[in-house]
């Protein structure tokens, strides 16, 4: 694990092959068949455009979550994800109840610049994001401007990154458009919705 210390009390773990290659493959192909994936529609600056990658809120029942002016009811948990859920609070100490899948399919599937800072997940929310499939660039910047704070992160296939402290307070992340052709990632996003 490397922890990657950033300014204002935020910081990330990076836990390179976190799932070995052989279970990271078969993660991918369980969750591309067990997700329901859904293209779904977003509010940007009052109107409403099509997300750039496919979908899925899973979680608890009761863990309903709003972004882009969207209530996401939880859709149940599908084995796989229960198992990497497991493995999760017992490694890191962190109870979740809720995972935001993507799946992009392409290099020109992307995730805006944002913050998981949401009123149900807390003032300081800790996110665990596991990566499966293609390479893409985790781009995290201070909310202040990049001379704040700044980081790209290529995230391989199994590794988990572990957003701590105060970073979602103080930056937003991303990941960008690519040119070049590229294969499917999907993305898992694990987070403490806290109860209404």
């Amino acid at each position: 694990m490397r922890r990657i210390e950033l300014s204002d009390g935020a910081y990330l773990e990076l836990h390179e092959g976190w799932l070995p290659q052989v279970d990271a493959d078969s993660a991918f192909r369980a969750l591309s068949d067990e997700v329901p994936w859904q293209e779904r529609a977003i509010r940007i600056f009052g109107r409403e455009v099509m997300q750039p990658r496919l979908v899925a809120w899973i979680g608890d029942a009761d863990a309903a979550y709003t972004y882009s002016a969207v209530l996401h009811e939880p859709l149940p948990w599908t084995s796989t994800l229960s198992v990497l859920r497991e493995r999760l609070a017992r490694e890191l100490g962190l109870s979740f109840n809720a995972v935001l899948c993507n799946l992009y399919r392409d290099g020109h599937d992307s995730m805006g610049m944002h913050s998981d800072d949401e009123p149900e997940l807390g003032r300081d929310p800790e996110v665990a994001s596991i990566s499966l499939g293609a390479v893409r660039t985790f781009v995290l910047r201070h909310k202040k401007g990049p001379t704040f704070g700044k980081l790209d992160v290529p995230l391989a296939h199994g590794s988990l990154l572990v957003m701590r402290g105060t970073t979602q307070r103080f930056y937003r992340h991303g990941i960008g458009k690519l040119r070049a052709p590229t294969p499917p990632r999907i993305n898992l996003t694990f987070r403490a919705v806290q109860k209404r």
